[in-house]
């Protein structure tokens, strides 16, 4: 027999293709039940971020300050917290520290679920669970 005819077969089994395909489409599944909450999430920080830019921030007391919240959030549909959970505190200077700390549960798989934690405040040397000095109104 020639040595030239025979051919090493090179390549996946189909076990294996179906694998990295299960894989891919688990991950992906994931990723789409995932994604909505960074969404909102990032929608929270810009509507914290507007309110921290606004030239008048520094004089306005927090019932102005949810307000101004209340109207961001009706606009972007902000649904998963309102304004009377933000934390309204003063910082250096005394200028107010807007902050959101909340979680969100996303079912995954039957009684498989996934915490997530998401942090958001108008000063950026803030660090979650750290307690700011209440604000009065």
């Amino acid at each position: 027999m020639d040595k030239r005819l025979v051919h090493k077969q090179n390549g996946m089994t189909f076990i294996g293709l179906v694998l990295i395909i299960a894989m891919i489409v688990f991950v992906a599944t994931i990723g789409i039940k995932l994604y909505p909450p960074y969404v909102e999430f990032l929608t929270i920080k810009k509507a914290i971020s507007k309110i921290a830019n606004d030239p008048s921030f520094a004089e306005m007391s927090p019932k102005q300050i949810k307000d101004v919240f209340d109207k961001s959030a009706s606009i972007d549909s902000i649904r998963v917290i309102s304004s009377n959970d933000l934390t309204i505190g003063k910082g250096d200077g005394g200028k107010p520290i807007v902050s959101a700390e909340y979680q969100v549960v996303v079912p995954l798989v039957a009684n498989i679920s996934a915490l997530l934690d998401f942090f958001a405040s108008s000063d950026p040397k803030a660090v979650p669970g750290a307690s700011t000095e209440a604000a009065t109104e």
